[in-house]
């Protein structure tokens, strides 16, 4: 398909000395670069958290009515010291 573009000198000759080096046809240079803005802009598949439950009866009787506090506590308590 045509079309027609307009862009400012200074960057069309940076842009056909860039074509030139690689080889490639300026146009080339120009569907590579929307390739690039249209993949950065498409968003990727969003992340999903894998399932990491296991079987179980909840928490134990000790901590079926705690508070946070008493849960991080307990977490982070020091055993065997």
């Amino acid at each position: 398909m045509r079309t027609t573009v307009e862009i400012s000198d200074p960057l069309l000759r940076e842009a056909r000395k860039l074509a030139a080096r690689q080889g490639v046809t300026l146009r080339t240079l120009i569907e590579r670069g929307l390739h690039r803005v249209i993949a950065e802009a498409t968003p990727g598949t969003p992340f999903k958290l894998r399932r990491a439950s296991f079987k179980g009866k909840g928490l134990q009787p000790e901590f079926q009515n705690a508070s946070w506090d008493r849960l991080h506590d307990a977490a982070y308590e020091v055993h065997g010291n």
